[in-house]
């Protein structure tokens, strides 16, 4: 076998061809991991195969290359799955900082939202990998069964049955991105002054929130349920040290959120779930691995 060098001219139209479907190749390692990082490196292990590949032999190189983020990504998720029965306290996907074209299509929005994101973790890696190909990316049947090494026939009956279940569990988004943003902006002004009673008026009477440290940072073990309890953990929180607070609103996963800066240092990211004008879901990550790419990173158009 013939080795390809980098400046081979098949490798540098591999690297093109690689490079015009990578926000679609990110996505998709993304929805099925839940982490930025692994994304990545799902990214760079299909790169890896796919200049090796020869390119005249491939009829349609977007299904080749989803095909090969999928098998991969699926091998970082099998791995990823046992680390995370062992993890510290509540695990929450990494936040990834995308762009307001996200939040303005609805169903890409949904699909990245933490909401989801934490549905999905219920799933097992297959059903994971069809359900985030058929219904967030519309891929036939026979393109998702080449990818995960199954039968049209099987694959039918495993979306049916993914549908199903996250159908039951997934939350309802019924606002709009400026009803979500007002919001948030409301939910910042208070947590900025530390102002409870504002607290209380923008959340949901049973929101749930759920904090992420991953054992480095303190966060509750469990989820905290209702407004007042929710109000009380957020600004205690605050007030247990003299600490100079920054609070500024962003984008996360499709939807609004905040940025937490302690001393000038950040300290967390508090993803939102908006329904009805009030705050249902708080997702505050703190795990400092998962922060690493929030600031420094470009916010993504994911498609």
């Amino acid at each position: 076998m013939t080795t390809k060098e980098p400046g081979d001219r098949a490798v540098i139209e591999a690297t093109e061809t690689f490079l015009a479907h990578r926000r679609l190749l990110f996505t998709v390692a993304y929805e099925m991991v839940g982490s930025g990082a692994d994304a990545d490196d799902v990214l760079q292990e299909t790169w890896l195969r796919w200049v090796a590949v020869d390119a005249t032999a491939v009829a349609d190189p977007r299904a080749y290359l989803v095909r090969i983020t999928t098998r991969q990504a699926l091998n970082r998720l099998r791995s990823l799955k046992r680390r995370r029965e062992s993890y510290v306290g509540s695990w929450l996907p990494e936040p990834l900082r995308t762009t307001p074209d996200v939040a303005a299509d609805v169903e890409l929005a949904e699909s990245v939202s933490m909401a989801l994101m934490l549905v999905l973790e219920t799933l097992s890696p297959t059903e994971r990998a069809v359900f985030v190909l058929r219904e967030a990316f519309g891929f036939g049947y026979d393109e998702i069964a080449a990818a995960v090494d199954k039968t049209p026939a099987a694959v039918h009956q495993i979306a049916h049955r993914a549908r199903r279940h996250v159908e039951a569990r997934r939350p309802r988004r019924s606002v709009t991105a400026g009803q979500a943003e007002a919001a948030a902006r409301a939910f910042r002004r208070a947590l900025a002054t530390r102002d409870l009673q504002g607290l209380l008026d923008v959340l949901a009477p049973d929101v749930v929130a759920i904090s992420d440290g991953g054992g480095v940072k303190q966060a509750t073990p469990r989820p905290v349920i209702g407004a007042d309890k929710v109000a009380r953990f957020i600004v205690g929180g605050l007030t247990k040290h003299d600490v100079e607070l920054t609070v500024e609103l962003t984008a996360v996963n499709g939807g609004p959120a905040l940025t937490l800066h302690v001393n000038g240092e950040l300290d967390g990211v508090i993803a939102m779930r908006v329904e009805d004008d009030r705050i249902t879901g708080l997702y505050f990550v703190r795990n400092p691995r998962k922060l690493t790419h929030i600031e420094s990173e470009t916010p993504l158009s994911l498609r």
